[in-house]
């Protein structure tokens, strides 16, 4: 192809959006074949129900569990989830994820997983998500509260956030894996537009969530409804 054949012919003195596009375009291409080779692994899948998935689980691996993470080795699963989930519509009995939804661009890649999230779930079937809570940040920043501050960066900002505004930068940034903040508000609107029903706060639940992430977390839980609407026409899911 003419793309890949002016890729192939660029030097070092391209300019850097040539030279980044270049690497982000091979790093795509490694993605997309381990995302095939997980969608060939999944096949074994085919058929049971009750599944319960683990989305980006990273280290936290959960036994019982089918822990999808595209970038650790040790996950079940290498999907990348901006694609096609390789699983069977309404054959999921729960879905969790924890500190994941703020790494997907908001609408395109969160409308995607939700879309897929409810088509697999079954009826009843439950989603449940924590993202950092942009609030307190905002709250901190409002009302000049140094102390929240010196604990952020204490625990999790690194050393040269130095001022209230390079703390709330990397809040909601981290160089660029943050793409999205959340507030309750939001996330709820979010998945009740998605068609979840109902959606809600819950508690902090040490069965499924790290208790190093409690603190600054946000925690919601969504159904899939047990009756759904369709161009007006009240019917089974």
């Amino acid at each position: 192809m003419l793309f890949d054949a002016i890729l192939r012919t660029t030097s070092r003195k391209t300019n850097r959006g040539i030279r980044d596009a270049k690497r982000a375009l091979a790093f795509e291409r490694v993605l997309a074949r381990r995302h095939f080779a997980a969608v060939k692994k999944a096949k074994h899948l085919a058929g049971q129900t009750g599944l319960k998935l683990h989305l980006a689980c990273g280290k936290n691996i959960k036994n019982g569990w089918i822990n999808i993470d595209l970038f650790k080795r040790k996950a079940d699963l290498r999907l990348d989830l901006r694609e096609t989930f390789p699983f069977e519509d309404s054959s999921v009995e729960i879905i969790y994820s924890e500190h994941f939804f703020e790494h997907l661009e908001y609408p395109g890649e969160v409308g995607h997983v939700l879309k897929e999230s409810l088509r697999v779930l079954q009826p009843g079937g439950r989603f449940s998500v924590s993202v950092p809570d942009a609030v307190p940040m905002l709250e901190a920043y409002v009302h000049n509260n140094t102390e929240a501050f010196r604990i952020c960066r204490e625990r999790w900002h690194p050393s040269w956030c130095d001022t209230h505004m390079h703390q709330l930068n990397y809040f909601f940034r981290q160089g660029n894996e943050h793409k999205y903040a959340w507030d309750f508000e939001t996330l709820a609107k979010v998945l009740e537009t998605a068609g979840f029903r109902p959606v809600g706060r819950r508690v902090f639940d040490l069965e499924l969530d790290l208790e190093s992430r409690r603190d600054g977390s946000l925690y919601l839980e969504a159904h899939k409804p047990v009756v759904a609407m369709k161009a007006g026409i009240r019917s089974a899911a």
